[in-house]
């Protein structure tokens, strides 16, 4: 009898500690989420400060409250990139913000939000008030984001990593060839420029690859360095001769080629605000961080729909998309289109702005959320924003729109599709031993991925592509009037453009961001600017989680309901973390990523 017991002690004791633990997290969530309101409501900005800036959190196309590995805080707040941009047009008309300073060394955005950011900064500017940069080294997005200060700054003993674009991909023909894994890819016709499946093609790129890479690659850095030449009063020619040359490998190579106005410590910096603010040696100089500013200007209702109600409604259509409902960094279509109905059947919602960024996904669950923005259509205008990347799948749903609106480095087009069917038959029989054979009532009944797809199967599949593409060619000419089939496959077959591109190809037309696409949408319904209001669709995951946590009062709760409510927490937690394990077979899919650090 003795295992016996020893089993059920050591369960009844594993059970205790693992609850144990379970109300510490949950009490500890709850207390961080409390002292977070609590000190929000504490905050106060004191005359004479400057506003700080380092970008120590979290930008994406949505504000919401993440999950982080550090146990002291297990929950921390991303902010939206139009929340940034709201709190920095804030500070620019607040009289107690005299100036910011950027301590931003190194950023991880896509290259069209650095150029919101850097915009919003500019804007700033023009109130007259100071913006400073230092950085003990500077990486070259955040040097590009830096450089529009009045004055940029250096650690003597630190560098710019002034070098250029470069973008590189990893294949794996090789290391599949040695395996003996045999991948058959299908591309659409033409879909020269469909370079996600080289890798398994190939050992090197393309030429055709190469090539649209490195006319993107040159559009952005030509927008880059024409901004920072603007910025930093030099040329062209100085800049590229800095990257070229590697002038910016040490502090004394930025300061003598004007990518830095001084090499200072950071302690000196006290020195030289004060004297850009006024104020004595004698006297406290105030400062205060962005995320404090922000949560002490909680009242600017930034567009968060929080209740439920607004005459303009912006439907987030952000990451992979996939069939289904959405996953956590993938939209499911059965999400995305849940919520346009929404917007569409909501008498009070006068027009929809779907902000993309996406590099596309499952060809069929582009297909079914397009058609939902053809049934809105009917009944009220969409109108598209597009975010760092709107390519492929993502350009599938925003041809139809009323209205297109881009960033000049907007990463777009990849009009086209593939399929790739793997066979790891060979593998198994060569460098296992395992061999597969297969029984079926019909000749084509059982396509596994152990056996290779004969010739007519490969037609099949082929011809599959091919019918796709067509499809969204002729819906990309229907939707982008003036554009006639033949025009949108001279500038499809997968290749990818910059919004810039976009706008003289006919793929989009206008640049601007986000908030310009609200306005052009409220505009064409008599929507004053000053009397927008936004519905954020959909209802984001971590939104019902923080409903459940606000609407329970643990002191009034039996002990059986405190059970039920942490219940209701886990499951909603699980549905926020849930990964899809499912692929539809044709996929629109942007090829690769270019982030600049």
């Amino acid at each position: 009898m003795r295992p016996f017991w020893r089993s059920f002690w050591a369960s009844m004791l594993a059970y205790i500690v693992l609850s144990v633990v379970a109300v510490l997290f949950i009490n500890l969530f709850i207390i961080t989420i409390s002292s977070a309101f609590l000190k929000d409501n504490e905050i106060t900005v004191k005359e004479n400060s400057y506003l700080e800036l380092n970008l120590d959190f979290k930008i994406n196309e949505r504000s919401g409250i993440e999950t982080t590995n550090d146990f002291n805080n297990p929950i921390e707040k991303s902010y939206g990139i139009h929340e940034v941009k709201k709190t920095l047009e804030k500070a620019k008309n607040d009289s107690k913000i005299k100036g910011i300073l950027l301590k931003v060394d190194n950023v991880n955005m896509g290259l069209a939000s650095i150029d919101e950011l850097r915009r919003s900064l500019q804007d700033f500017k023009s109130s007259g008030k100071f913006i400073i940069a230092y950085a003990e080294a500077y990486s070259l997005g955040a040097f590009y984001l830096n450089s529009v200060a009045d004055q940029v700054y250096l650690y003597p003993e630190g560098m710019v990593d002034f070098r250029g674009l470069g973008s590189e991909m990893m294949f794996f023909k090789k290391a599949l060839d040695k395996f003996a894994i045999d991948v058959q890819v299908i591309r659409g016709e033409g879909n020269i420029y469909k370079s996600a499946v080289e890798p398994y093609m190939y050992e090197k790129m393309s030429d055709d690859n190469r090539l649209q890479i490195k006319k993107l690659l040159d559009d952005v850095w030509k927008n880059m360095t024409h901004n920072i030449k603007d910025s930093r009063n030099t040329s062209l020619e100085n800049l590229n001769e800095i990257a070229d040359s590697v002038y910016s490998y040490n502090a004394k190579g930025c300061l003598t080629h004007n990518l830095v106005d001084a090499l200072i410590y950071e302690d000196e910096l006290d020195s030289i605000t004060r004297g850009l603010m006024g104020i004595e040696s004698d006297k406290s100089l105030q400062s205060i961080s962005f995320k404090k500013y922000f949560n002490a200007n909680k009242n600017l209702n930034f567009d968060m729909g929080v209740e439920n109600k607004g005459n303009i409604a912006v439907v987030y259509a952000i990451g992979g998309i996939i069939s289904g409902k959405s996953k956590d960094g993938s939209m499911g279509s059965q999400t995305i289109v849940n919520a346009i109905n929404k917007a569409k059947n909501d008498s009070s919602i006068k027009a929809v702005v779907l902000r993309v960024n996406s590099p596309g996904g499952s060809a069929l669950a582009s297909d079914v959320i397009w058609r939902a923005i053809e049934m809105t259509k009917k009944e009220k205008p969409v109108v598209v924003s597009m975010g760092d990347v709107a390519a492929s799948g993502g350009y599938y749903i925003s041809c139809g729109a009323e209205k297109i609106f881009a960033e000049p480095n907007t990463i777009t087009g990849s009009i086209g599709v593939f399929g790739m069917i793997p066979n790891f038959g060979r593998m198994l029989d060569t460098k296992i031993g395992i061999t597969v054979d297969r029984v079926e009532t019909n000749e084509h009944a059982a396509l596994t991925p152990f056996t290779p797809l004969d010739e007519k199967e490969l037609s099949i599949y082929q011809k599959g592509v091919n019918e796709i593409y067509e499809t969204f060619i002729t819906k990309v000419a229907e939707g982008r009037d003036g554009l006639k089939k033949s025009d949108v496959n001279e500038v499809a077959r997968g290749r990818v453009w910059s919004g810039k591109e976009a706008l003289d190809l006919e793929l989009v037309d206008e640049i601007g961001n986000l908030q310009d696409a609200i306005n052009y949408a409220a505009n064409s319904v008599n929507i004053n600017n000053d009397d927008i209001e936004i519905l954020e669709l959909p209802k984001r995951k971590n939104d019902e989680l923080m409903e459940i946590l606000a609407s329970f009062d643990f002191e009034t709760k039996s002990e059986n309901e405190v059970l039920d409510y942490l219940e209701k927490i886990n499951h909603q937690f699980n549905r926020s973390v849930n990964q899809s394990v499912i692929q539809d077979r044709y996929q629109a899919l942007f090829p690769f990523e270019i982030k600049i650090q």
